[in-house]
């Protein structure tokens, strides 16, 4: 085998340009297999970390209403029959869930105008209202002051923490903590700013983009304990609830679970009313089963494309047949010679085989080099992520070889079951 592979090599370098010629389709349909699964696997890999984000785990449960809408305060709405308050019992409930490790009720609205600090005003903004667990759930941590206490919910004192957008935008290079801010022409005094641990922002490069990963965000958020809640909206509200996976992979067993219990607890009551519970359910906002469906359509497109590049791989077998016909051709009077001198059939079936697979196999790893170049260059051009896979790499290589053997079987049948006697008189 190893004089096999020497005078394969032998025979490539003493024919440099032909056998460069031969291995080009090889090279072609390899890079272009290379770029492709790197590009594509570097877009899903991106979908998943914008829709996910980076291994917080984080699950939203949401109260919805009607059409799947989720239902927020500043909507007009006004708090649904048979929709319970999410009490200790239920959080407990949803914690004994084996794929979750913490859990967190809150209630959220959108505040359009009212936000104000002096002559600074915010718009769009999100009010949350926080229980004792949200923002260790959430992965906030206090860069100022600090967070709500057991006594600031029990006496329903009129605190507010902000968070690094919403501190920025109404009081700018002022210290806010101390400060007053009027909400609904109500005073709130800040007494702490948050940031969240995980620094983690998506990609987004257009505005539809930024709409879907941030959403109300850009206004920034501003915090209320869940007791002093009703006094902006007059009356007490349902919760949403959110959850923290043990694991990626768990996100979504984990929302469907903390669904299925929420809405268990909802009461039933009567359906011609627009504000009954019938009209209202829990669902979990499952980003990991969104990013997995967009992988699956941008696999797809993936296969084609890998399809259209394999064509190719097959022109590539085509000409590695044609070279080793000639090359058998060439050779006829040298392997008479060696049939002459006792060499079996296999013996001269191996050579060419093993010359065969050499070249594609040069053709392969040069391809790999050139599919890795490739991907990189679209990267830079295209703006878009890559991701080289490994497995991607060896099974090319793998494959070339295998090209390099089914193409060169036909030829080294024919030189192996050459007459001695014909060959030598070959001319």
């Amino acid at each position: 085998m190893v004089e096999n592979i020497r005078l394969s090599f032998q025979g490539i370098w003493a024919h440099k340009m032909r056998s460069f010629l031969t291995m080009l389709g090889i090279i072609i349909g390899i890079a272009a297999i290379i770029a492709i699964v790197s590009t594509i696997k570097g877009t899903s890999e991106q979908i998943k970390e914008n829709l996910v984000g980076s291994g917080d785990n984080i699950v939203k449960v949401q109260l919805t209403a009607g059409e799947d809408w989720p239902y927020a305060s500043g909507d007009g709405n006004t708090a649904p029959e048979g929709v319970p308050m999410i009490t200790d019992d239920i959080k407990q409930e949803i914690l004994d869930v084996d794929e979750i490790s913490a859990v967190s009720a809150y209630r959220y609205g959108s505040m359009y105008q009212g936000i104000n600090y002096g002559a600074n005003k915010l718009d769009n903004t999100t009010l949350i209202g926080t229980d004792n667990d949200y923002f260790s759930v959430m992965g906030y941590i206090v860069t100022k002051g600090r967070l709500f206490t057991d006594s600031d919910r029990a006496d329903f004192k009129k605190f507010v923490v902000l968070d690094a957008t919403s501190a920025s935008m109404l009081f700018e290079s002022d210290e806010p903590v101390g400060k007053t801010i009027e909400i609904k022409g109500d005073a709130y005094v800040v007494i702490g700013v948050v940031d969240q641990v995980n620094d983690f922002k998506p990609n987004a490069e257009t505005i539809n983009e930024w709409q879907t990963y941030y959403g109300s965000n850009a206004s920034g958020k501003i915090f209320v304990t869940d007791a002093a809640w009703p006094m902006i909206y007059s009356f007490d509200e349902p919760y949403h609830v959110v959850v923290k996976a043990k694991s990626t992979e768990d996100m979504t067993r984990a929302g469907k679970k903390a669904e299925d219990i929420l809405n268990s607890h909802i009461v039933s009551s009567d359906t011609s009313d627009e504000n009954s519970s019938q009209n209202y359910k829990y669902k979990s906002d499952d980003l990991l089963q969104t990013a997995k469906s967009l992988q699956k359509v941008s696999a797809s497109t993936s296969q084609q494309l890998i399809w259209i590049a394999s064509i190719s791989l097959l022109v590539g077998g085509i000409g590695v047949m044609n070279i080793m016909l000639v090359s058998v051709t060439e050779r006829t009077r040298e392997i008479g010679l060696k049939k002459a001198l006792g060499a079996r059939k296999k013996v001269i079936l191996g050579q060419f085989l093993t010359e065969a697979a050499v070249l594609t196999s040069l053709g392969g790893v040069i391809g790999v080099g050139a599919g890795i170049g490739l991907a990189y260059l679209i990267s830079n051009i295209a703006e878009v992520p890559v991701a080289i896979s490994g497995a991607a790499i060896a099974l090319s290589v793998v494959f070339s070889m295998v090209i390099g053997i089914v193409f060169g079987l036909i030829p080294s049948v024919k030189a192996a079951n050459l007459n001695p006697i014909d060959a030598l008189r070959y001319e």
